[in-house]
């Protein structure tokens, strides 16, 4: 049996999903924190707003996406996935750009040190699938590298105090995530379900619709990142509606009553409604019906993201670990925190403003904290059928 110290370099999700994990529950804990003028440390780079709004995007998110693909990568290219040396180099690049923050370091190296993890899983994805021209996922690739442009473009606006820009950095980033949830979910979200209900057969995909959503998702990425979104108008908000309603025609029909008497399940579908609704609440700012930006931001960072980011976690974790996919005892409760979180910082901030974000704080951070306690054990040690990974 392998030291428990190396098991975790086995695959990328294993020291990714309890790294990225572990900042989601530390990061909202410190920006709550400072938000309530009870900082709990030094000040970070450009302040904590920044810091906020860069490690939650590319630090926890981007941790998980990367633990993610570099591990699904070897089924979809049969070729083994990063491990070992290589990957160890990957996770500290990934801990010196989380470190970087708060060190009195020229902006040049803050910018490569924060670039180079993305960059490096980019760099790994393209090369594996290139190797096997597997075109299919070449759009992940695309994503990633797009995902790397906008974080290039929020640390070029703190390095030079054009705040501004660092913003709509941030916004283009989001919605580049949604638009790979948009494309992983629609692949995992119906074989999941059909796998977990035991179906035969699986809903069948509509190429022209996952083409439309992807390319629509970029598109207003991109409508950010060069502030045109930033102003309401009423063809972005047709733009905005038309993928609520794609992403809804998908929802409904991956839909089946059983599901709802499966957590693995549920969470996962909840997760992606959260991001039809940011996508709806965006289509009404856009039109003006709807006065707060970061009510659909919330809603798709929080609902969206952080739901869909533990349900893969809890899912992913039993699967590559070699384990029965059945959720372990009280891990349900995670699940619940997760959207309560969401629920009280869309609906509740606007009524009860610090008491609100304190409670999705909380929330959040103990639905992340249950995972690493539940499922860090099974991330450090190795398979217990013994296979690799």
């Amino acid at each position: 049996m392998k030291p428990i110290v190396l098991s975790v370099f086995n695959l990328a999700f294993r020291p990714f999903f309890l790294l990225g994990s572990l900042l989601a529950l530390l990061g909202v804990a410190l920006w709550v924190s400072a938000l309530s003028g009870h900082p709990l440390g030094d000040q970070p780079v450009g302040g904590w707003l920044v810091w906020h709004q860069h490690e939650l995007v590319f630090g926890f998110t981007g941790a998980i996406i990367g633990g993610f693909l570099l591990t699904a990568v070897q089924s979809w290219t049969g070729r083994p996935g990063l491990a070992g040396f290589p990957l160890a180099l990957l996770v500290l690049l990934w801990l010196l750009g989380r470190i970087s923050w708060f060190q009195s370091i020229p902006p040049v190296l803050l910018l490569v040190l924060n670039l180079s993890f993305l960059l490096g899983v980019a760099v790994v994805m393209a090369r594996m699938l290139w190797a096997v021209r597997q075109a299919r996922n070449y759009p992940i690739v695309l994503v990633l590298l797009l995902l790397t442009g906008v974080q290039g473009m929020q640390l070029y606006g703190v390095a030079s105090g054009d705040y501004a820009l660092a913003q709509r950095a941030v916004l283009a980033a989001i919605w580049l995530v949604a638009a790979m949830m948009g494309l992983i979910g629609g692949r995992v979200i119906p074989f999941f379900t059909q796998r977990g209900l035991g179906h035969e057969q699986g809903v069948s995909a509509w190429p022209w619709l996952d083409w439309a959503l992807l390319l629509g998702s970029v598109l207003v990425a991109v409508l950010f990142a060069l502030g045109f979104a930033l102003y309401p108008h009423p063809l972005t908000g047709l733009l905005f509606g038309l993928l609520a309603a794609g992403h809804m025609v998908r929802l409904l029909r991956w839909f089946s009553p059983a599901l709802l008497r499966v957590p693995l399940l549920w969470s996962l579908h909840l997760a992606y409604a959260w991001m039809v609704l940011a996508f709806a609440g965006a289509a009404l700012w856009q039109c003006g019906w709807l006065t707060n930006l970061s009510t659909l931001v919330h809603a798709l960072t929080v609902g969206g993201i952080g739901g869909m980011i533990l349900a893969m976690l809890a899912r992913v974790t039993l699967g590559h670990t070699g384990r029965a996919l059945t959720l372990p005892r009280g891990f349900v409760a995670a699940l619940v925190l997760i959207n309560l979180a969401a629920v009280v910082r869309v609906f509740g901030v606007d009524l009860w403003y610090l008491p609100s974000l304190w409670l999705a704080a909380v929330s959040w951070s103990a639905a992340f904290g249950l995972y690493l306690i539940v499922y860090g054990p099974m991330l450090l040690r190795p398979r217990p059928d013994g296979k690799a990974g």
